[in-house]
Protein backbone atom coordinates (compact mmCIF):
# COMPACT_ATOMS: atom_id res chain seq x y z
CA UNK A 1 0.00 0.00 0.00
CA UNK A 2 1.40 3.30 -1.14
CA UNK A 3 1.72 6.24 1.84
CA UNK A 4 -1.15 8.25 2.73
CA UNK A 5 0.31 12.11 2.84
CA UNK A 6 -1.53 14.51 4.67
CA UNK A 7 0.15 18.06 4.79
CA UNK A 8 3.39 16.36 4.55
CA UNK A 9 2.94 13.74 6.81
CA UNK A 10 3.62 9.95 5.69
CA UNK A 11 1.38 7.27 7.35
CA UNK A 12 2.04 4.19 6.16
CA UNK A 13 4.00 0.94 7.43
CA UNK A 14 7.58 2.27 6.18
CA UNK A 15 6.80 5.39 8.74
CA UNK A 16 7.44 5.79 12.14
CA UNK A 17 3.34 5.94 13.68
CA UNK A 18 1.13 8.92 12.90
CA UNK A 19 -0.34 10.38 16.53
CA UNK A 20 -3.43 11.72 16.72
CA UNK A 21 -4.44 13.41 19.95
CA UNK A 22 -8.60 13.64 20.68
CA UNK A 23 -9.40 16.72 22.20
CA UNK A 24 -13.36 15.98 22.66
CA UNK A 25 -14.58 17.24 25.36
CA UNK A 26 -11.28 17.92 27.41
CA UNK A 27 -11.11 21.50 26.62
CA UNK A 28 -14.01 21.77 29.49
CA UNK A 29 -15.78 24.85 27.94
CA UNK A 30 -12.51 26.90 28.11
CA UNK A 31 -11.19 28.65 24.61
CA UNK A 32 -8.02 29.18 26.11
CA UNK A 33 -7.66 25.69 27.75
CA UNK A 34 -8.64 24.35 24.45
CA UNK A 35 -5.43 26.16 22.70
CA UNK A 36 -3.50 24.73 25.55
CA UNK A 37 -3.92 21.74 24.57
CA UNK A 38 -2.45 21.67 21.20
CA UNK A 39 0.80 23.39 22.84
CA UNK A 40 0.57 20.42 24.77
CA UNK A 41 0.15 18.11 22.18
CA UNK A 42 2.33 19.20 19.86
CA UNK A 43 5.70 20.18 22.18
CA UNK A 44 4.77 16.45 23.48
CA UNK A 45 5.11 14.98 19.56
CA UNK A 46 1.74 14.08 18.81
CA UNK A 47 1.36 14.63 14.95
CA UNK A 48 -2.28 15.79 15.19
CA UNK A 49 -4.60 17.29 16.93
CA UNK A 50 -8.52 15.81 16.34
CA UNK A 51 -11.96 17.72 17.49
CA UNK A 52 -15.45 16.85 17.42
CA UNK A 53 -17.65 18.79 15.45
CA UNK A 54 -21.50 18.35 16.51
CA UNK A 55 -24.26 20.17 18.63
CA UNK A 56 -26.56 19.19 21.04
CA UNK A 57 -29.45 19.42 18.52
CA UNK A 58 -27.88 17.59 15.38
CA UNK A 59 -26.64 14.70 17.95
CA UNK A 60 -30.09 13.99 20.04
CA UNK A 61 -33.42 15.50 21.51
CA UNK A 62 -33.46 17.56 24.42
CA UNK A 63 -35.27 14.76 26.70
CA UNK A 64 -34.73 13.35 30.27
CA UNK A 65 -36.06 10.43 29.85
CA UNK A 66 -36.76 7.03 28.87
CA UNK A 67 -33.57 5.91 26.10
CA UNK A 68 -32.36 10.01 25.87
CA UNK A 69 -30.95 9.79 29.88
CA UNK A 70 -27.91 7.62 30.95
CA UNK A 71 -29.05 5.39 34.09
CA UNK A 72 -26.52 2.60 34.01
CA UNK A 73 -24.00 2.60 37.11
CA UNK A 74 -21.32 1.59 35.02
CA UNK A 75 -21.60 4.16 32.50
CA UNK A 76 -18.68 6.92 32.92
CA UNK A 77 -21.64 9.29 32.43
CA UNK A 78 -24.30 7.95 34.71
CA UNK A 79 -27.00 10.51 35.54
CA UNK A 80 -26.80 12.85 32.39
CA UNK A 81 -29.26 12.85 29.55
CA UNK A 82 -27.75 12.45 26.02
CA UNK A 83 -28.79 16.33 25.07
CA UNK A 84 -26.59 17.87 28.40
CA UNK A 85 -24.19 15.63 27.76
CA UNK A 86 -23.07 16.63 24.19
CA UNK A 87 -24.08 20.14 25.39
CA UNK A 88 -21.07 20.27 28.34
CA UNK A 89 -18.33 17.65 25.89
CA UNK A 90 -19.51 19.91 22.81
CA UNK A 91 -16.76 22.15 20.78
CA UNK A 92 -18.28 25.60 19.68
CA UNK A 93 -17.83 25.83 16.03
CA UNK A 94 -16.86 28.97 16.43
CA UNK A 95 -13.45 28.18 18.02
CA UNK A 96 -12.67 25.68 15.24
CA UNK A 97 -10.87 28.63 13.10
CA UNK A 98 -8.87 29.43 15.96
CA UNK A 99 -7.90 26.07 17.06
CA UNK A 100 -7.20 24.80 13.53
CA UNK A 101 -5.02 28.21 13.41
CA UNK A 102 -3.00 27.39 16.41
CA UNK A 103 -2.27 23.87 15.02
CA UNK A 104 -0.73 25.14 12.01
CA UNK A 105 1.38 28.01 13.76
CA UNK A 106 2.67 24.71 15.85
CA UNK A 107 3.25 22.51 12.85
CA UNK A 108 0.33 19.72 13.47
CA UNK A 109 -2.60 19.17 11.88
CA UNK A 110 -6.06 19.92 12.93
CA UNK A 111 -8.80 18.05 11.73
CA UNK A 112 -12.20 16.51 13.05
CA UNK A 113 -14.85 14.39 13.15
CA UNK A 114 -18.27 15.51 11.24
CA UNK A 115 -21.39 14.07 13.14
CA UNK A 116 -24.10 15.28 10.38
CA UNK A 117 -23.75 16.29 7.13
CA UNK A 118 -23.76 20.11 8.05
CA UNK A 119 -20.43 19.39 10.37
CA UNK A 120 -18.81 18.45 7.15
CA UNK A 121 -19.69 21.70 5.20
CA UNK A 122 -19.23 23.63 7.85
CA UNK A 123 -15.78 22.26 8.01
CA UNK A 124 -15.15 22.54 4.42
CA UNK A 125 -15.00 26.13 5.10
CA UNK A 126 -12.07 25.73 6.82
CA UNK A 127 -10.28 23.37 4.60
CA UNK A 128 -9.68 20.59 6.74
CA UNK A 129 -7.25 18.24 5.38
CA UNK A 130 -9.03 15.02 6.60
CA UNK A 131 -11.79 13.74 8.00
CA UNK A 132 -12.16 11.00 10.68
CA UNK A 133 -16.07 8.69 11.05
CA UNK A 134 -16.45 8.06 14.37
CA UNK A 135 -17.83 4.16 15.69
CA UNK A 136 -21.12 5.19 16.28
CA UNK A 137 -21.52 6.48 13.04
CA UNK A 138 -20.02 4.12 10.80
CA UNK A 139 -23.56 2.77 9.94
CA UNK A 140 -24.44 6.02 8.88
CA UNK A 141 -23.52 5.21 5.34
CA UNK A 142 -25.25 9.04 3.68
CA UNK A 143 -23.09 10.94 6.11
CA UNK A 144 -19.68 8.67 5.15
CA UNK A 145 -20.84 9.61 1.31
CA UNK A 146 -21.10 12.75 2.09
CA UNK A 147 -17.51 12.95 3.83
CA UNK A 148 -15.44 10.58 0.98
CA UNK A 149 -17.17 12.64 -1.46
CA UNK A 150 -14.74 15.49 -0.28
CA UNK A 151 -11.74 13.48 -1.83
CA UNK A 152 -9.97 13.85 1.73
CA UNK A 153 -8.03 10.93 3.43
CA UNK A 154 -10.55 9.44 5.66
CA UNK A 155 -10.14 8.15 9.24
CA UNK A 156 -13.05 5.24 10.27
CA UNK A 157 -13.38 3.86 13.51
CA UNK A 158 -15.09 0.38 13.60
CA UNK A 159 -16.06 0.13 17.12
CA UNK A 160 -19.31 -1.85 16.92
CA UNK A 161 -19.38 -2.67 13.52
CA UNK A 162 -19.89 -6.23 11.96
CA UNK A 163 -17.81 -7.17 9.00
CA UNK A 164 -21.35 -6.92 7.21
CA UNK A 165 -21.40 -3.10 8.64
CA UNK A 166 -17.68 -2.71 7.95
CA UNK A 167 -17.95 -3.94 4.26
CA UNK A 168 -20.98 -1.31 3.94
CA UNK A 169 -18.83 1.43 5.41
CA UNK A 170 -16.15 0.52 3.21
CA UNK A 171 -17.52 0.42 -0.32
CA UNK A 172 -19.49 3.46 0.70
CA UNK A 173 -16.54 5.71 1.39
CA UNK A 174 -15.20 4.42 -1.63
CA UNK A 175 -17.56 4.46 -4.28
CA UNK A 176 -17.96 7.71 -3.10
CA UNK A 177 -14.70 9.09 -4.20
CA UNK A 178 -12.52 7.86 -0.90
CA UNK A 179 -8.95 7.01 -1.89
CA UNK A 180 -7.22 7.15 1.17
CA UNK A 181 -8.99 4.85 4.10
CA UNK A 182 -7.37 4.02 7.23
CA UNK A 183 -9.82 1.75 9.55
CA UNK A 184 -8.78 2.31 13.19
CA UNK A 185 -9.68 -0.80 15.22
CA UNK A 186 -11.56 0.51 18.48
CA UNK A 187 -13.77 -0.71 21.28
CA UNK A 188 -16.69 1.66 22.15
CA UNK A 189 -16.66 1.23 25.72
CA UNK A 190 -15.54 4.64 28.42
CA UNK A 191 -12.97 3.63 29.05
CA UNK A 192 -12.14 0.12 27.38
CA UNK A 193 -10.55 -2.89 29.17
CA UNK A 194 -7.42 -4.22 26.99
CA UNK A 195 -9.29 -7.85 27.45
CA UNK A 196 -11.85 -6.57 25.07
CA UNK A 197 -9.69 -4.94 22.64
CA UNK A 198 -8.38 -7.97 20.19
CA UNK A 199 -5.93 -6.59 18.44
CA UNK A 200 -5.30 -9.40 16.53
CA UNK A 201 -8.16 -7.71 14.25
CA UNK A 202 -5.26 -5.05 12.81
CA UNK A 203 -3.49 -7.50 9.73
CA UNK A 204 -6.67 -9.44 9.21
CA UNK A 205 -8.62 -6.02 8.50
CA UNK A 206 -5.45 -4.39 6.71
CA UNK A 207 -5.63 -7.81 4.95
CA UNK A 208 -9.49 -8.01 4.16
CA UNK A 209 -10.07 -4.52 2.99
CA UNK A 210 -6.74 -3.84 1.38
CA UNK A 211 -6.09 -0.67 3.73
CA UNK A 212 -3.88 0.75 6.10
CA UNK A 213 -5.42 0.05 9.76
CA UNK A 214 -4.48 1.84 13.23
CA UNK A 215 -5.89 1.82 16.73
CA UNK A 216 -8.24 4.26 18.38
CA UNK A 217 -7.60 3.56 21.99
CA UNK A 218 -9.58 3.63 25.13
CA UNK A 219 -8.06 1.93 27.22
CA UNK A 220 -5.86 3.13 30.20
CA UNK A 221 -2.06 3.90 29.56
CA UNK A 222 -0.23 3.61 26.29
CA UNK A 223 0.37 -0.87 26.58
CA UNK A 224 -2.20 -1.50 23.94
CA UNK A 225 -1.07 1.52 21.65
CA UNK A 226 2.39 -0.01 21.19
CA UNK A 227 1.29 -3.64 20.93
CA UNK A 228 -1.27 -2.74 18.22
CA UNK A 229 1.83 -0.91 16.16
CA UNK A 230 3.76 -4.02 16.45
CA UNK A 231 1.14 -5.70 15.04
CA UNK A 232 0.91 -3.18 11.90
CA UNK A 233 -0.99 -0.43 13.32
CA UNK A 234 -0.22 2.72 11.33
CA UNK A 235 -1.90 5.28 13.49
CA UNK A 236 -2.58 5.88 17.02
CA UNK A 237 -5.54 7.65 17.94
CA UNK A 238 -5.70 8.83 21.87
CA UNK A 239 -7.48 11.15 23.77
CA UNK A 240 -5.66 13.69 25.91
CA UNK A 241 -5.89 16.55 28.40
CA UNK A 242 -4.12 18.39 30.34
CA UNK A 243 -4.61 16.64 33.35
CA UNK A 244 -6.98 14.10 34.40
CA UNK A 245 -7.93 15.91 37.92
CA UNK A 246 -9.07 18.36 36.18
CA UNK A 247 -12.18 16.48 35.51
CA UNK A 248 -14.44 16.24 32.13
CA UNK A 249 -16.33 14.42 30.24
CA UNK A 250 -12.98 12.35 28.97
CA UNK A 251 -10.50 12.94 31.57
CA UNK A 252 -10.65 9.13 33.11
CA UNK A 253 -9.63 7.74 29.67
CA UNK A 254 -7.36 10.66 28.67
CA UNK A 255 -3.14 10.74 27.83
CA UNK A 256 -1.62 13.34 30.23
CA UNK A 257 1.24 15.30 28.42
CA UNK A 258 4.45 13.20 29.71
CA UNK A 259 2.37 10.36 28.92
CA UNK A 260 1.32 10.92 25.31
CA UNK A 261 5.38 12.08 25.55
CA UNK A 262 6.08 8.50 26.06
CA UNK A 263 3.26 7.38 23.59
CA UNK A 264 5.05 8.88 20.53
CA UNK A 265 8.23 7.47 21.72
CA UNK A 266 7.58 4.43 22.69
CA UNK A 267 5.45 3.57 19.40
CA UNK A 268 8.17 4.77 17.49
CA UNK A 269 10.27 2.20 19.35
CA UNK A 270 8.19 -0.62 18.54
CA UNK A 271 7.57 0.22 14.70
CA UNK A 272 11.04 -0.03 14.41
CA UNK A 273 11.71 -3.04 16.10
CA UNK A 274 9.93 -4.31 13.53
CA UNK A 275 12.33 -4.50 10.85
CA UNK A 276 12.59 -7.45 8.32
CA UNK A 277 12.68 -11.19 8.59
CA UNK A 278 16.31 -11.65 9.43
CA UNK A 279 18.70 -14.13 11.02
CA UNK A 280 22.31 -14.19 11.50
CA UNK A 281 24.07 -11.06 13.33
CA UNK A 282 23.16 -7.73 13.14
CA UNK A 283 25.27 -5.13 11.70
CA UNK A 284 25.71 -3.61 15.28
CA UNK A 285 25.82 -7.10 16.88
CA UNK A 286 29.03 -8.11 14.73
CA UNK A 287 31.47 -6.60 17.26
CA UNK A 288 30.08 -8.67 20.10
CA UNK A 289 30.56 -12.06 17.86
CA UNK A 290 34.16 -12.09 19.90
CA UNK A 291 32.24 -11.69 23.37
CA UNK A 292 31.01 -15.32 22.43
CA UNK A 293 32.57 -18.76 23.88
CA UNK A 294 34.77 -21.06 22.55
CA UNK A 295 37.19 -23.47 23.11
CA UNK A 296 40.66 -22.30 24.90
CA UNK A 297 43.42 -24.00 26.47
CA UNK A 298 43.53 -23.41 30.64
CA UNK A 299 46.92 -24.91 31.35
CA UNK A 300 50.03 -24.48 29.66
CA UNK A 301 51.08 -27.37 27.75
CA UNK A 302 53.72 -29.15 25.84
CA UNK A 303 54.40 -30.32 22.45
CA UNK A 304 52.59 -33.83 22.60
CA UNK A 305 50.39 -33.05 25.35
CA UNK A 306 46.62 -34.78 24.95
CA UNK A 307 43.47 -32.37 25.44
CA UNK A 308 41.25 -33.40 28.21
CA UNK A 309 38.79 -31.73 30.05
CA UNK A 310 40.96 -30.33 32.18
CA UNK A 311 43.20 -28.26 30.01
CA UNK A 312 40.56 -27.32 27.36
CA UNK A 313 37.50 -25.43 28.20
CA UNK A 314 34.22 -23.67 26.41
CA UNK A 315 34.96 -20.17 27.51
CA UNK A 316 34.36 -16.64 26.67
CA UNK A 317 35.90 -14.82 24.18
CA UNK A 318 35.13 -16.34 21.17
CA UNK A 319 38.26 -15.91 19.15
CA UNK A 320 39.00 -19.66 19.60
CA UNK A 321 37.03 -22.73 17.48
CA UNK A 322 33.60 -23.21 18.55
CA UNK A 323 31.74 -25.19 21.45
CA UNK A 324 30.48 -27.60 18.92
CA UNK A 325 33.92 -29.07 18.66
CA UNK A 326 34.88 -29.73 22.20
CA UNK A 327 34.01 -33.92 21.56
CA UNK A 328 35.91 -33.86 18.11
CA UNK A 329 39.28 -32.38 19.15
CA UNK A 330 38.84 -34.85 22.72
CA UNK A 331 42.34 -36.97 22.85
CA UNK A 332 44.22 -35.12 20.35
CA UNK A 333 47.81 -34.09 20.88
CA UNK A 334 49.41 -30.54 20.46
CA UNK A 335 52.26 -30.12 18.17
CA UNK A 336 53.87 -27.55 20.01
CA UNK A 337 54.17 -25.58 23.94
CA UNK A 338 50.90 -23.86 23.99
CA UNK A 339 50.37 -21.51 27.18
CA UNK A 340 47.53 -20.78 29.27
CA UNK A 341 45.23 -18.42 27.65
CA UNK A 342 45.64 -19.99 24.06
CA UNK A 343 42.27 -19.84 22.03
CA UNK A 344 42.27 -23.75 20.36
CA UNK A 345 43.13 -23.34 15.97
CA UNK A 346 42.83 -26.05 14.02
CA UNK A 347 46.70 -25.78 13.08
CA UNK A 348 47.30 -26.21 16.78
CA UNK A 349 46.73 -29.98 16.59
CA UNK A 350 48.85 -32.79 15.55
Amino acid sequence: MDPIKINGHCIGREHPPFIIAEMSGNHNGSLERALAIVEAAAAAGAHAVKLQTYTADTMTLDLEEGEFFIDDPENLWQGKSLYRLYQEAATPWEWHEAIFKRCRERGIIGFSTPFDQSAVEFLETLNVPCYKIASFENIDLPLIKKVAATGKPLFLSTGMATLAELDEAVRAAREAGCRDLILLKCTSTYPADPKNTNLRTIPHMRDLFGCQVGVSDHTPGIGVATAAVALGATVVEKHFTLNRADGGVDAAFSLEPAEMRTLVVETERAWQALGRISYGPAEDEKPSLKHRRSLYIVKDLKAGDVLTAENLRAIRPGLGLPPKYFPIVMGKRVKRDVPRGTPLAWELLL
